[in-house]
């Protein structure tokens, strides 16, 4: 079992010893992809042992009846969800994690995988197809826009850039395309969403390859918004452009094997900063592990600097760190 499995299945374990009203607060932080996967992992967890709960958290023991395993009741999961997401959108969670059936409308988007998802809305209008991703997590449309051809990868990104809001006639459009969004569209205020920004974000997931044909489409169109994009774009050798302070804070975020795997498609001079901002010993050995690292695949590579810059944008969010304003291909580095 890999490390992250062994987490998703102790989160799992540690939210089925809590009470439901105690689980829902902690979903309730959680993103829809983060939701499914515990959701699923519960539905499958077969009863544990006291003796297996207890090294989880002491805390816990409290929960625990003498000796009583831990058992992934329906009801229960039932409970915590609806709690956590309200009964709309657990009833759609429900029918994924404990029937598995499929759901319907764009909440319906969020648990599906990139290829399903693109599959489901690429014969959709360019216009709907845009105002679908911006609903979504910048990654999950960046994998999207990934399955689509140039040419519509290229209009969709161009109208998310000059998307300005989401009118109620919009979200009605997106209920007769994907069956239903939101109930009271017509009601609905304009969201904030599209824009510049939020082009620039998605474009932070597509790839190298793709940014770079869908920002010369832009240009085409308008070389001012191309630029404004670009601007707005962050990518991993912008970190030459954080200060030492900066680059110190965001080491301390990021575990040792992510940082070599990043670093191997990164130029001297942003291997320099890292190396000036660690410990002479920290430096040795890391320069060490990239000597000794083998060639990997440059999508590899890409992945890591694309976790590494989530961390770099949430730091930044906080505010404790400033952004100065690209990034996968699948050559060797």
């Amino acid at each position: 079992m890999s490390s992250a499995e062994e987490g998703l299945e102790k989160a799992a374990l540690l939210l089925l010893t809590l009470g439901s009203d105690e689980a829902a607060e902690v979903l309730k932080h959680l993103g829809p992809r983060e939701v499914q996967r515990l959701g699923l992992a519960m539905a499958k967890m077969q009863p544990q042992p006291r003796s297996k709960v207890e090294p989880l958290l002491d805390e816990v023991e409290a929960h625990f009846g003498k000796g009583a395993s831990i058992h992934a009741d329906e009801e229960k999961i039932r409970d915590m969800l609806t709690k956590a997401l309200g009964d709309d959108r657990a009833a759609h969670l429900l029918s994924r994690v404990l029937q598995g059936s499929d759901t319907a409308g764009i909440e319906s988007l969020k648990w599906m995988d990139p290829a399903t998802a693109a599959d489901l809305i690429k014969n959709e209008h360019p216009q709907i197809i845009a105002t679908i991703l911006v609903h979504l997590e910048f990654d999950q449309a960046g994998e999207i826009l990934k399955h689509f051809t140039e040419r519509l990868r290229n209009d969709v990104i161009l109208r998310i850039a000059t998307l300005d809001g989401v009118q109620p006639i919009a979200l009605k459009e997106l209920n007769d395309a994907l069956t239903r969004m939101l109930s009271g569209a017509s009601t609905v205020k304009k969201a904030a969403m599209g824009g510049v920004r939020h082009a620039a974000e998605i474009l932070n997931f597509v790839g190298s390859a793709a940014e770079t044909a869908v920002i010369d489409n832009v240009r085409d169109y308008d070389p001012e918004l191309a630029q404004q994009i670009l601007d707005e774009m962050f990518v991993f050798e912008n970190l030459l452009d954080i200060d030492d302070r900066g680059i110190q804070t965001i080491l301390r975020e990021v575990q040792s094997d992510s940082l070599v795997l990043a670093l191997k498609g990164a130029a001297p001079e942003l291997r320099e900063k890292v190396f000036k901002n660690m410990s002479q010993r920290a430096a040795e050995m890391l320069r060490e592990d990239l000597d000794s690292k083998g060639p990997v695949r440059l999508s590899e590579v890409e992945a890591e600097q694309k976790e590494i810059l989530k961390v770099v944008r949430r730091l930044a969010e906080e505010g404790q760190l400033q952004l100065g304003g690209k990034g996968g291909d699948d050559a060797f580095v």
